[in-house]
């Protein structure tokens, strides 16, 4: 039986939180016959420094499903003081045990169902470690994106595979599973940034270490109520994407020794 940990990195998602975890949870249970037997959910809630009634939330929920008699379904709790979805991804990896990791935003943008296309393609495709699913791969669906969201990741893909010619079409779905021993390896190797620059890092880590990633179409739908900042977001990629690139440099340097 595979293991799978889903992360789910929150900052103050009071409003959120319940109802993205209940629909995962409803969404495993319902589908009990196809998963059954075959993969085994831990269900981790990262909370990286929320002020609001998200970590009272959390809790109750853990309490809740420890009562659960399912043996393939359990729902844990990380409280981290620090925010930033890359601290909440790291801690979440070093402290897993599963045999697969990746994290979901809670909102669910991304159709749940594509669950069981991530579990397949691990069966039976042993060679594939990284599954990033990809709004802009030609067989997506993309519904409800705005404008300035559309031209905003566009404009990101554009220069990820100028600066580093990046092969996957798209860098930060929220929705990305690793084969545990690489996505160790991966933090080990990427910066401390805190960020979600950091989950562009990792991909191109992956993609730089020559690991074997397959781009998921999908289904796709915007959230309205995002509480990503977008000009502080563009900025801090803008810099970090000058930081990697310098980074990156120096280590070729250093490899052709």
């Amino acid at each position: 039986m595979t293991t799978i940990d889903i992360l789910f990195p929150v900052l103050n998602e009071h409003l959120r939180l319940e109802r993205g975890i209940r629909r995962t949870t409803d969404y495993i249970l319902e589908n009990k016959e196809f998963f059954g037997g075959r993969a085994a959910f831990s269900l981790t809630i990262v909370d990286n420094g929320s002020d609001d009634d998200t970590p009272d939330i959390a809790r109750t929920l853990v309490e809740e499903f420890a009562t659960l008699d399912e043996e393939y379904l359990k729902v844990r709790f990380i409280r981290l003081e620090e925010r930033g979805v890359g601290i909440a991804f790291r801690a979440g990896v070093e402290a897993t045990s599963s045999d697969i990791v990746g994290y979901m935003d809670i909102d669910l943008s991304t159709d749940i169902d594509y669950l069981k296309t991530m579990l397949t393609t691990f069966e039976d495709q042993k060679d594939i470690v990284y599954v990033n699913a990809s709004r802009f791969a030609r067989e997506s669906d993309v519904t409800g994106r705005k404008w300035y969201r559309k031209v905003t990741s566009k404009g990101l893909l554009i220069l990820l595979k100028s600066v580093f010619k990046m092969k996957s079409t798209d860098a930060i779905c929220g929705f990305t599973f690793v084969r545990r021993p690489e996505a160790l390896r991966l933090v080990s190797e990427c910066s401390n940034d805190n960020g979600w620059f950091y989950m562009i890092e990792f991909l191109l880590r992956a993609e730089r270490d020559g690991m074997k990633i397959y781009d998921m179409p999908i289904k796709w739908t915007e959230d309205y109520d995002t509480t990503v900042n977008i000009p502080k977001t563009v900025k801090n990629y803008l810099r970090n994407i000058n930081r990697l690139r310098k980074e990156f440099a120096r280590e070729d340097r250093s490899n052709n020794r």
